[in-house]
């Protein structure tokens, strides 16, 4: 299977530029087009008091106007939308869009945005329990032909229908690294997703989660790995620091790819050979275009051809 990279839209970003993604995709989408495979849209209510896009309505934007593109949350907390009109959307979205949608999902984390918009907060157990009864309800609406129950712990259906089934069924990427979270990747995902780690926990997850894979029965390989992260690359050391140093937290290569282009591609052939096909990547320093080039003929170009 060759090696994929998906673009990574950060919701959120200074008030200097209402339209910046807007704006800059436009530009970007004709020179990353063959070799940037997805287009991604982070699901924050709230960064701070930067500006933030709800990411159903961007998802939609997105995969009518960029249409070589696949497009996805990286990752929906579960718990912001009702699961069953959650199938709706995703079923409605990968009909609209020719089947270029893929699921994104994730337990849930940050508090401030549950408090800041009236959510409850539920605790790690219990989001767990949530995430694993929305996957259920996902796929058995989008499976089942009829009316469609379920009763689960949190969430439930009563002679629910879904029409039209969304054809292909969306992948499902769960998003998590815990133990127990990962126990509800063996058993429902197609994709697994895992953020901003180094390839020492990249390697120590992919392990449990084969473990939890033989467990059951199932073939470890028929999961697709996943890394979600930031990219920062230059041609000298003072220019990735500035660029290491510009967002909301450092970056080192404990969480992000950061080096010159040669150095970001020997960090990623580690990954690959630990078994990641799959690059969702946030850039630091776009929309400059001598770090687009970079990336896409310099890092994205060579890996891809690892897989």
């Amino acid at each position: 299977m060759p090696v994929d990279f998906g673009l990574a839209l950060v919701e959120s970003h200074p008030k200097s530029d209402m339209n910046y993604w807007m704006n800059n995709l436009e530009h970007l989408a004709p020179l990353i087009e063959g070799k940037i495979k997805s287009l991604w849209m982070t699901d924050h209510l709230f960064w701070n008091e930067d500006f933030a896009y709800e990411v159903w309505t961007v998802l939609s934007y997105l995969a009518a106007k960029f249409p070589a593109f696949d497009v996805g949350p990286m990752v929906m907390g579960q718990n912001y939308r009702n699961p069953g009109l959650v199938a709706k959307a995703a079923a409605t979205l990968q009909q609209f869009s020719g089947g270029r949608f893929i699921m994104g999902i994730g337990a849930g984390w940050k508090e401030d945005e549950y408090r800041g918009y009236g959510y409850e907060l539920p605790s790690a157990k219990v989001r767990l329990e949530q995430l694993e009864d929305s996957i259920e309800i996902m796929k058995r609406l989008w499976t089942q032909s009829g009316k469609v129950s379920y009763q689960g712990k949190h969430y439930r259906l009563h002679d629910a229908v879904l029409e039209p089934k969304p054809i292909p069924v969306p992948p499902i990427c769960v998003g998590v690294k815990g133990d127990k979270a990962l126990k509800i990747v063996a058993k429902h995902a197609d994709w697994w997703n895992i953020s901003d780690v180094n390839i020492r926990e990249f390697k120590e997850r992919s392990a449990v989660l084969d473990q939890y894979c033989h467990d059951i029965g199932r073939d470890p390989k028929s999961i697709r790995r996943t890394w979600f992260g930031r990219v920062v690359t230059g041609r000298s050391d003072s220019e990735i620091t500035r660029l290491a140093n510009s967002w909301k937290m450092p970056f080192t290569t404990e969480n992000a790819f950061v080096g010159t282009p040669a150095q970001i591609v020997e960090q990623m052939s580690e990954f690959v050979a630990a078994g990641c096909d799959y690059f969702m990547i946030d850039i630091l320093g776009l929309p400059d275009q001598t770090i687009l080039y970079m990336v896409l003929n310099e890092i994205i170009e060579p890996v891809r051809k690892m897989g």
